[in-house]
């Protein structure tokens, strides 16, 4: 939920709407839920968050030129440049909401800054679809 969180956030100053995939929803949990203009896709333990992003290209047919997909993962990045979507790196991603909020200092307390460690977590989870440490 703060990845959820930060990008409202990030949808508020950039007058934006995002989609983010998570892996691995447990029974029950997997689904799409809307938190203002962040549409969460969680899918479930059975399927890939990359082979719904992938889906999810090929369903937007010529209007993926209109998307930007953030991404470290090489088959990602490959899927969204055949449709013809823009593709950012995690890591410049994370760099445009550091100069983010570093532009805007009333950005809400409890949508602090991830720590070096936490941002790796994230980055990690991202590459490897799950997170490095069994207790995260």
């Amino acid at each position: 939920m703060k990845l959820v969180m930060m990008l409202q956030e990030y949808c508020r100053l950039r007058r934006k709407s995002v989609e983010v995939y998570f892996d691995q929803a447990p029974a029950g949990e997997a689904g799409k839920r809307q938190y203002g203009q962040v549409r969460a896709i969680f899918v479930r333990e059975s399927s890939e968050a990359d082979q719904a992003i992938f889906d999810r290209l090929h369903q937007l047919g010529k209007q993926a030129r209109n998307h930007i997909v953030v991404s470290s993962d090489r088959q990602v990045q490959q899927a969204a440049r055949a449709v013809h979507a823009r593709v950012v790196t995690s890591e410049a991603f994370a760099a445009e909401w550091q100069k983010l909020v570093d532009d805007e200092p009333d950005l809400d307390p409890r949508n602090r800054l991830l720590t070096k460690d936490e941002l790796e977590a994230w980055e990690n989870l991202f590459k490897r679809g799950h997170p490095s440490d069994p207790k995260d």
